[in-house]
């Protein structure tokens, strides 16, 4: 794991437990393909992804420029909370989902199919 990006904030930036060492496939879990983020690359060039629940915005930004080529411009987080649902044996919640909105450079492009 030598190319591993690690998470850190302002107060843990000295040490970083192995634990939380994300490499850049595992912060990125895969890409969203619906109608609306496939309207949003060929209209603003912005991209949809599911992430690891640790990864922050700098983490995504490297993480995307190093598996995909491209320069990014801006990065947005949304956390979808999971919803309660009904199974055989009673109620079961749905994890929590994170997603990264990630704006390319005009001159990149990410190709996905």
């Amino acid at each position: 794991m030598a190319d591993a990006i690690p998470h850190t904030t302002p107060v843990e930036a000295e040490f970083v437990p192995t634990w939380k060492v994300l490499d850049a496939t595992q912060i990125i879990v895969k890409p969203l393909i619906t109608e609306k983020s496939n309207k949003y690359a060929a209209t603003r060039n912005t991209y949809a992804f599911e992430v690891h629940d640790w990864a922050t915005k700098p983490d995504i930004r490297a993480a995307i420029e190093k598996l995909y080529n491209v320069k990014v411009i801006e990065v947005r987080t949304i956390v979808r909370k999971g919803k309660p649902r009904r199974t055989k044996i009673g109620w079961a919640q749905k994890p929590d989902i994170k997603r990264a909105l990630v704006q390319l450079h005009p001159d990149s492009k990410i190709e996905l199919f």
